[in-house]
């Protein structure tokens, strides 16, 4: 149940389960009896209590030409990039942010575009965040044929 949760079939992550009572009965209980009465009992849980989609956050690190500043950060935070520091290394500039991976794909050229080629930088997975809802759209639409 924990491999495909309840949100759009995402593994479930950060959890505690704790069983408080239970009981046996010596015709009616079997491994796959109770295998699928923890699998209702996780399933009707997790509905209650509010589950979130995550997504990848990394740590990227932009070292540029300081006139490129304002425009990069600018790119930066179309993003959804949040700008931790701001350093000087020598005659070039340096820009640690936090921004969600799939916001990345493409940085590269942009990042080149916007430096004339200058500019290099790094990236490393930081932590998971919170998925931002889109606004005035649900985050899961039903599929043709069923109900809302």
């Amino acid at each position: 149940m924990l491999g495909s949760g309840v949100l759009a079939g995402f593994p479930v992550v950060d959890l505690k389960v704790t069983l408080i009572d239970g009981k046996y009965h010596e015709v009616d209980s079997s491994a796959l009896a109770f295998e699928i009465a923890a699998r209702s009992a996780l399933r009707a849980a997790l509905k209650k209590c509010g589950p979130v989609l995550l997504e990848p956050i990394m740590k990227v690190e932009v070292v540029m030409p300081e006139g490129d500043t304002g425009s990069i950060i600018a790119d930066l935070k179309t993003r959804r990039g949040q700008i931790r520091r701001r350093d000087v290394r020598g005659t070039a500039a340096v820009v640690t942010a936090m921004v969600p991976l799939h916001n990345l794909f493409g940085y590269a050229s942009a990042l080149r575009s916007l430096s004339h080629g200058q500019a290099t930088f790094a990236m490393q997975f930081d932590h998971y965040g919170r998925v931002p809802k889109p606004d005035n759209d649900p985050p899961f639409r039903p599929a043709i044929g069923m109900c809302a």
